[in-house]
């Protein structure tokens, strides 16, 4: 069983899997910080005011927050272009060391 278990760590690269999850978690408050302090302030205006993040559509008895959630839309897109430039730059790097 010890074995079987050890194979599988090696086979399927656990322990790095374990530490890209980390160090993902350990960056996303970087990120956020990056996107919400730095990005967001040279963004917004352009949006009209702050009013569009507390935008709410009610009918009848339910209330959509619909500008929270455009406000997430926002940064979790800010925060994927900024992951894929990083990635990419990493990649192309790593690709002109193997040369």
């Amino acid at each position: 069983m010890l074995k079987e278990f050890s194979k599988f760590l090696k086979e399927f690269n656990v322990i790095s899997l374990a530490v890209g999850f980390v160090m993902g978690t350990a960056s996303t408050a970087l990120i956020n910080s990056l996107v919400k302090d730095i990005l967001m302030p040279l963004v917004q205006p352009l949006l009209s005011g702050d009013g569009w993040r507390n935008a709410i559509l009610k009918i009848g008895p339910v209330s959509l927050a619909y500008g929270s959630f455009l406000a997430e839309l926002l940064n979790f897109l800010i925060l994927a272009f900024i992951i894929f430039f990083v990635v990419k730059k990493l990649l192309n790097m790593e690709i002109k060391l193997k040369k």
